[in-house]
This record gives C-alpha cells, sequence and structure tokens, in this order.
C-alpha cells in the first residue's frame, strides 16, 4: 500500500510541475524584441502587468494597467475581449497562468513576454 502512495504522490507533483510549466495552446510567447515591437505596432491592444502592486512600484512598462493576477478573476471585467492582450510579470509564469485563465473566459488573442520584465530591454515607468 505504501508504495501505491509513492506513486500517486510522484504523479501528482509531475501534473503539477507539468501544468505550470508546459507551454500553453494559443499564447504567444514573444521575445522582449518581439513584445516591444508590436507594442509600438498593434493599436488594438491592452497591455496587463500581473505583478502584485509593490513589484508594480518597482517600475513597469509604459502604457501598462495593474491586474495582479491574485485579482485577476475579480477584475476580467476590465479587459476587453476583444483586443489583444498582451501580459507581463517578473519573470513569465504568472502571466502564463493569467493567460490560461483568461483563455478559460474565451479570451482569443493572447501573449506574453518570455522571461518577464527581468527580460524587458526597454525603459520602464515609476
Amino acid at each position: 500500500m505504501e508504495w501505491f502512495i509513492n506513486i500517486a504522490l510522484i504523479i501528482l507533483v509531475i501534473w503539477f510541475f507539468y501544468s505550470r510549466f508546459a507551454g500553453l495552446k494559443g499564447l504567444r510567447n514573444l521575445t522582449a524584441d518581439q513584445f516591444q515591437e508590436e507594442m509600438k505596432s498593434n493599436p488594438n491592444k491592452i497591455l496587463i502587468d500581473v505583478r502584485e502592486p509593490a513589484e508594480w512600484k518597482q517600475g513597469y512598462i509604459a502604457g501598462a494597467k495593474n491586474i495582479p493576477l491574485s485579482q485577476i478573476n475579480q477584475r476580467i471585467n476590465e479587459i476587453a475581449a476583444d483586443k489583444a492582450v498582451y501580459l507581463y510579470c517578473r519573470s513569465g509564469m504568472r502571466s502564463k497562468q493569467a493567460a490560461r485563465i483568461l483563455q478559460k473566459r474565451g479570451y482569443k488573442e493572447l501573449s506574453h513576454l518570455q522571461g518577464g520584465i527581468m527580460a524587458w530591454k526597454g525603459r520602464v515607468s515609476k
């Protein structure tokens, strides 16, 4: 019986990491250069920073709206479904999770900044 519990725990751990780190079908993973280029060229967009407010205060990409991942379900009405949604966080993990939530709610045009704001080469506002 103990071996069964061990196998079940291993499967749970594998599933957890897979669900957090695996790519999300339909999510565009953009490099910092691609992200910056699309910010300039796509007028029908909304830029969402999913970091917490304390992180936001340290610097954010100009034009971004701060909707922390922890609040995204409660504030989803602030994200226009008819626009291309560009997401970023500190490293890229939370923006993927936010994209997963938005995708389940019917959002289609989703992109995120690979490596998050740590990979950003452009200016940041404070």
